[in-house]
């Protein structure tokens, strides 16, 4: 195949592979539901609308009025701190957020780094453990990420009841649930405490969480807004949610640490192991001695008897000699440098010995070696075991079978020090039916994820969708790269015939046929210069060599072509 057929061929297939790849495109714009994520437009958000009886309270931040009504910043210290630093001073602002995803959507943001800051707000009802579950869900977005600090909510007991309870509130005002991210350095939790009241002396005690089942590292370095859900259900069940996907669930009784409900039996504390317990298994035999022909002295190596030096062994010449061909370097100063010394090369006569230098036989192991003597172990007569004090029973023991029932909630609240600004909290929603959470995620943070996603979805993704339905398409754009890759390779590495006959003929000096694109007057004028050059060289040659010239040194000058050009030299 010729070279311009071979071009018309890969000019075709590569309108092939346009058409394919457009049509790639257009599918991919008009792909139904099933396969893109419609857009969300700016305009398409409205402040999400819940029936007040449904939630105990559904915050979304949009209405600053309300806010300002609702919610109320702390106005006292933080306990056990020095008092330079324990006032409640970060400041707190309703915002759009920094990555505007949805138009006329605020959301509350603690803009100050390194400063405690508390805001808290009532419930419309105060949030009974009884007979249905406990819901809570917000959003977070950390807008300059999470280097160090919480972003956890606290849902405060009951005696917080009133707008001035609420501006002392801080890091000692009694909640029942804490909620939420927290991080510093490497370390990342997602708290689920809560506080169990002991029911046989009224003491109250933190219970943990287990960790979740995964890392969730990206929501403190994302910056993108999550989702996080706590459900609380009255079988002593519970689940946590981050984006909707459960994260962490278990049950209140067997999950957390310390447990609700402490040990029937315990060890006795006034128990004492006697003096004469033996818990040695094996003791040291005391009727065991060293034997008498026992060298404890004799060394674990010896030199070995049987060897003998080789023949040919020269023991006086050194292995290493200075260099006889080195020499002193010329700079070298003896008062600077002090006394020069020829570097050390291998001994020549040594490669042909079997060695140079002092021999000294090989040591061997020492056949009398014993070491130091031990009285070997036997079973000890007198041993009793392991002692552990007697068990008791626990005179605190309770057996709580329902710890779902925990303090009423009156009050929801903020309490937190954080490294990094600028955290966003958004949609927070506390109730009794999970169905009214999901409703109000669907009206919320569901379309803020749709819109990022549709943000983040290229062309390029879109086709891989496409494509992923549709595999000819890989086929169609595996054969036009095939074809591509071939023609440039031929190009570059194919024959080059007429190119080389071209190249001889500009080199050589034999006559050659005239060029049929050369005009006459072209011919005349090659055949004059060529004449003029032969009749200067006739000449040179008849006068001979200038002797009183000196001949110019050859040199490179700008714009001189490929080759040396003689430099006339200067006149005196």
């Amino acid at each position: 195949m010729s070279k311009m057929a071979l071009l018309r061929f890969v000019i075709a297939s590569a309108f092939i592979v346009l058409a394919a790849t457009s049509s790639v495109h257009a599918e991919a714009e008009n792909l139904d539901d099933g396969v893109t994520v419609e857009t969300v437009e700016e305009d398409s958000y409205q402040t999400p609308q819940i029936d007040s009886k449904k939630a105990y309270l559904a915050e979304h931040f949009d209405d600053e009025e309300a806010f300002k009504k609702k919610w109320v910043k702390s106005e006292t210290k933080k306990q056990g701190v020095d008092d330079t630093i324990a006032k409640y001073d970060g400041k707190w602002e309703l915002q759009t957020p920094a990555r505007r995803l949805l138009k006329d959507d605020f959301g509350l943001v603690l803009t100050t780094e390194a400063k405690h800051a508390a805001i808290s707000a009532l419930l419309n009802r105060p949030f009974v453990f009884s007979d249905k579950p406990l819901i809570v869900q917000y959003e977070v977005t950390m807008q300059e990420g999470q280097n160090c600090g919480g972003a956890y909510l606290k849902l405060l007991s009951k005696g917080v009841n009133t707008r001035n309870d609420l501006k002392q509130f801080h890091d000692q005002t009694p909640y029942t649930i804490m909620f939420g991210p927290d991080k510093c350095g490497n370390d990342n939790k997602l708290h689920f405490i809560f506080k169990h009241q002991n029911p046989k002396n009224g003491t109250i005690e933190e219970k943990h969480a287990k960790k979740p089942t995964q890392r969730l590292d990206d929501i403190y370095k994302d910056k993108e807004p999550h989702l996080y859900t706590l459900i609380v259900r009255p079988d002593n069940t519970f689940t946590i949610l981050v984006d909707n996907k459960e994260v962490n669930s278990g049950s209140l009784l067997e999950d957390f640490t310390p447990p609700v409900n402490p040990p029937e039996e315990i060890d006795d504390p006034n128990d004492r192991k006697p003096e004469d317990w033996d818990e040695r298994e094996k003791i040291v035999d005391p009727t065991a001695t060293k034997p008498e022909d026992w060298d404890e002295d004799a060394p674990a190596q010896i030199v070995d008897p049987s060897a003998v030096k080789p023949t040919g062994w020269l023991d006086n010449e050194p292995e290493m000699i200075p260099d006889p061909d080195a020499v002193k370097p010329s700079d070298w100063e003896d008062e600077m440098d002090g006394e020069w010394e020829a570097p050390l090369v291998d001994n020549p006569l040594c490669s042909a010995a079997p060695g140079c230098g002092e021999w000294k036989a090989p040591l061997v192991a020492n056949p009398s070696y014993k070491g130091v003597w031990r009285a070997p172990l036997i079973p000890n007569p007198n041993y009793k075991g392991k002692w552990t004090p007697r068990r008791i029973p626990n005179p605190h023991y309770f057996n709580d079978e329902h710890p779902f029932r925990m303090t009423t909630i009156t009050a929801v609240g903020f309490e937190l020090w954080s490294m990094s600004p600028q955290l966003l909290f958004d949609n927070l929603i506390i109730t009794d039916d999970e169905e009214v959470a999901a409703e109000w995620a669907r009206q919320t943070y569901t379309l803020k994820r749709d819109r990022i996603t549709s943000q983040a979805e290229s062309l390029v993704e879109r086709g891989l969708k496409f494509a992923g339905e549709n595999p000819w398409v890989y086929a169609v754009v595996i054969i036009g790269s095939f074809i591509i890759v071939g023609f440039v390779a031929y190009m570059c590495c194919g024959p080059r015939t007429q190119e080389l006959e071209v190249e001889d003929v500009k080199k050589t000096d034999a006559v050659v046929e005239d060029d049929p694109h050369q005009s006459d007057e072209e011919r005349e004028e090659e055949k004059t210069d060529e004449s003029a050059e032969k009749e200067k060289q006739s000449k040179a040659d008849l006068e001979g060599p200038d002797d009183t010239k000196e001949s110019a040194p050859l040199i490179d000058t700008e714009g001189a072509g490929d080759g040396q050009r003689k430099r006339k030299p200067r006149k005196e």
